[in-house]
């Protein structure tokens, strides 16, 4: 007989082997992130576990409800969002349709849709996303394969990236740094990248609890990009079995013609295959067929393209359709702060 737990209900220690020892397991579906989201503000994670009779973890499923404003118009702005999940064992679509079913229940209420945004190919497993209700839509991730030599991974550059790449050399130094000791230089410099696009940037104390969260067991990386002694560009990256996750980026305007932004992802591409990474995860890379240029950016580093597609559904139809008018409204008004 198969049950369903939630938060605190599952063993920690259980739910990181499961994670761990997973063939898809990746860590926006760890204990650690829960952690992390727990204490955040305007951040509310909900976590599902189906067990056996044994009390044997079947498959997790961890979900991030994400608001950008507080009170009342914070539900405008409620979303849940599921990075790399659910995982189950052995794909078994008993269990999957189980932690679906049991997932529409808990997010009544908490959240005006809902996106999957997956890092593996489902497969059959579509089936029963659609049977429960999820619409998938295509959508492209940008895989760099670092196990390649030094050579091979400079062959795959762009002819432009080479150049650019090879002038950031000539002037910034790249160093891995103590997140915390700079928490005020990275702030600032993901600040304005973040408001020079008029996206909503989580609070300083995120970053200081992921960096208490995962410093100490390596889960998350901050690279600098330095000039003398300036620090012109951070880049930070989490880490988790053989994958380096693109996580946060930022950099100084006044200095973007030395090439931070070039020079970094580079750098991080030698670091993590010399300590044994096998995989950049450059992250989203938007729709088949539609421009954009943060695709066409990271493409230029080489690396596959590849269409793992995200699930959607949407609890709350007219305010859905309030909300998304709202939030253009704010990002404007953000871009004004």
């Amino acid at each position: 007989m198969l049950k369903v737990l939630s938060g605190q209900e599952i063993d920690s220690s259980k739910w990181r082997k499961f994670v761990l020892s997973h063939s898809n397991g990746n860590i926006f579906q760890t204990w650690e992130i829960y952690e992390l989201y727990s204490r955040a503000r305007n951040y509310k994670p909900i976590t599902l576990c189906a067990v056996n009779e044994h009390d044997e973890i079947l498959g997790t499923l961890l979900v991030v409800i994400q608001k950008e404003l507080s009170g009342i118009l914070g539900y405008f702005t409620s979303r849940a969002i599921v990075f790399g999940g659910p995982l189950i064992k052995d794909n078994d679509p008993t269990v999957l349709n189980l932690i679906l079913s049991e997932y529409k229940k808990v997010i009544r209420g908490e959240a005006i849709y809902t996106q999957f945004r997956n890092l593996w190919d489902f497969g059959s497993q579509k089936q029963i996303f659609k049977e429960n209700g999820f619409k998938f839509e295509d959508h492209l991730d940008i895989l760099v394969n670092i196990t390649k030599t030094e050579s091979e991974l400079r062959e795959d550059l762009s002819r432009d990236r080479k150049k650019s790449i090879n002038k950031g050399t000539k002037y910034l130094t790249v160093k891995l740094i103590d997140g915390k000791q700079y928490i005020d230089e990275i702030y600032r410099l993901l600040n304005l990248v973040y408001h020079r696009i008029r996206l909503p940037l989580p609070r300083k104390e995120f970053f200081i609890q992921a960096m208490d969260e995962f410093y100490d067991n390596g889960m998350l990386k901050v690279f600098a990009a330095h000039m003398n002694n300036d620090i012109v560009g951070v880049r930070l990256v989490l880490c988790y079995k053989e994958i380096v996750y693109d996580w946060y980026a930022g950099a100084d305007d006044r200095f973007l013609e030395f090439r931070p932004n070039d020079i970094l992802p580079w750098n991080i591409f030698l670091w993590g295959k010399n300590n044994g990474f096998s995989v950049f995860d450059f992250g989203g890379a938007g729709k088949p067929n539609i421009p954009y240029g943060v695709r066409d950016y990271k493409l230029k580093f080489g690396g596959e393209l590849v269409d793992f597609g995200r699930f959607e559904m949407i609890h709350k139809p007219v305010v859905f359709k309030i909300a998304k008018f709202g939030l253009s409204i704010y990002k404007k008004l953000y871009g004004l702060f």
